[in-house]
């Protein structure tokens, strides 16, 4: 239980962030700053406990590269998209009447969206699977670094094709908070469970599973 308290409580603030400082006025281009940042310090504050997965995609590569029980996944994958959800909704409410209506959900074509979205979930699950399960780099202080980094950097370079939600918990959110039509749902998901799929593939042909 502790887990998946941990992993409800990274996702929520991650997908609260998210929904604020694209909406509450935040400066342009400082957004994927404080996302990357919060992501980052979530992942310090709670990898230890839970491995800090904060997204089903990183879920589903961590458990096929057979570093998180597949008993653990609905579990982690539940507590993930419920934060999202509850994020969304409180957001909602600190942002009042100045927050984001149903006319600002954006729609966004299929293919381009899915191949952002597979494009930067893989980055992500890629360098989450190098930096946080292998022995080589067991007890290192870094990891979280690195994976707040590359979703800084790739928010940047995809966000403004697909939204750069990378992660299905943060597509609930931005739907929910209808900063996305919930007709681009099929992008997303398909784009970021494929790439967290082809990550662990790739990953398991460069180190194998016992590192």
């Amino acid at each position: 239980m502790k887990k998946y308290l941990v992993e409800f409580i990274g996702t929520f603030f991650l997908v609260l962030t998210i929904v604020l400082v694209v909406n509450n006025g935040t400066a342009a281009g400082f957004a994927p700053i404080a996302i990357g940042s919060v992501l980052m310090v979530m992942i310090y504050a709670g990898g230890h406990i839970s491995g800090a997965h904060y997204n089903p995609a990183v879920t589903l590569g961590v458990c096929l590269r057979g570093k998180c029980e597949w008993s653990d996944a609905p579990g982690y994958i539940i507590s993930q998209l419920a934060g999202g959800a509850i994020a969304a909704l409180v957001a909602a409410f600190l942002l009042g009447a100045d927050g984001p209506s149903a006319g600002d959900a954006a729609v966004r074509a299929f293919g381009p969206t899915a191949v952002a979205e597979f494009l930067g979930t893989f980055a992500l699950v890629w360098v989450v699977l190098h930096t946080a399960t292998t022995k080589s780099n067991a007890g290192n202080s870094h990891y979280g670094l690195a994976i707040g980094f590359t979703v800084l950097a790739c928010a940047y370079a995809l966000g403004g094709i697909s939204g750069g939600a990378f992660n299905p918990a943060v597509a609930t959110g931005v739907s929910i908070a209808n900063m996305s039509a919930w007709s681009n749902m099929g992008g997303l998901l398909v784009g970021e469970l494929a790439a967290g799929a082809l990550a662990a593939v790739l990953f398991g042909v460069v180190y194998g599973k016992e590192d």
